[in-house]
């Protein structure tokens, strides 16, 4: 073998040595991947997730996917002649655009459960309509109504604690139920926080649009690699964090208050982003832990 093939051998091992402790502190552990943005719209990157979220369960990991759909259901509204309306960054859903969600979201669910059976895991495509999975009230924005948009109740997870249990990997689309068993469309940033909270999930990942959390969205030096959840509230309170990152980061300190370990901002248009965060020291991205001695121990372990 020649010296340049042995030297990239020797690097192959070095970085499976590197993802051996993280493999060992996380196996059997729940990971949820709220999956959206341009990570979605692009072939390419939509592979690599999947690629990713598979060989964290073949590692060991439980991981459980949460998908939006935004950019698409917009372009089949716009394909039935209706206008997409958002208020305050929430889609105004009439009856007519909640079927239309509904079924894109549904299209968007089985074409990623193809591409992870494809891989050789077996998946299961849901939405909260199934099991009681998502109940919700109806969702106003500072007071307006907004249509057959859910605002997150209550989770009963047993239905993902069976599919985790026979070894199925599942796949949740954002629709919920409500007490009169109406059909309502729901964030999925919010649907994967409360997912996580329900399943005392281990990570939450969050994959963006974004490189992670800046102090100054215009100075790219004051990029934030890992912060606790109150160094997050304290960013908020002084009016550094504003736009769709502000519900993102209250998700994410609400998720780590209710016992979920660590939560992650990832970049998703950046191939293999979720496992280059999760098994190796440097990390891509920003996360968030509960305190402290947990912010320290991050040094040698993610």
């Amino acid at each position: 073998m020649e010296q340049k093939d042995m030297k990239q051998v020797m690097e192959k091992a070095e970085v499976l040595i590197e993802a051996l402790p993280y493999i060992q502190n996380f196996n059997r552990k729940i990971i949820v991947v709220k999956y959206g943005g341009s990570a979605m719209s692009n072939e390419e990157l939509q592979k690599n997730v999947i690629k990713d979220v598979t060989l964290l369960k073949l590692v060991g990991f439980k991981p459980i996917i949460v998908h939006g759909g935004g950019k698409e259901i917009s372009r089949w509204v716009g394909k039935v002649g209706k206008e997409a309306k958002f208020i305050n960054g929430l889609r105004v859903t009439d009856a007519e655009t909640m079927e239309i969600a509904e079924m894109v979201l549904s299209k968007v669910n089985k074409s990623l459960v193809t591409m992870v059976e494809e891989l050789g895991v077996k998946a299961v495509g849901i939405s909260g309509k199934d099991g009681g999975l998502l109940q919700v009230d109806k969702k106003y924005s500072d007071g307006q109504d907004i249509g057959f948009v859910g605002d997150i109740k209550k989770v009963d997870p047993k239905i993902l604690y069976d599919l985790l249990e026979k070894d199925f990997l599942p796949i949740v689309a954002p629709i919920g139920l409500d007490d009169n068993f109406n059909t309502y469309n729901i964030n999925a940033d919010d649907a994967a926080c409360a997912i996580a909270k329900a399943v005392n999930a281990e990570k939450l990942a969050f994959l963006t649009d974004i490189e992670g959390l800046y102090k100054d969205i215009n100075d790219k030096s004051s990029f934030i690699s890992r912060l606790t959840a109150d160094e997050a509230d304290k960013l908020i309170e002084d009016g550094f964090i504003g736009g769709g990152m502000l519900p993102k980061l209250n998700n994410c300190t609400q998720a780590i208050r209710n016992g979920v370990n660590r939560v992650h901002i990832l970049d998703g248009r950046i191939p293999h982003c979720l496992l280059l965060e999760i098994f190796t020291n440097e990390g891509i991205g920003t996360a968030i832990v509960a305190n402290e001695e947990q912010l320290e121990k991050m040094n040698g372990n993610k």
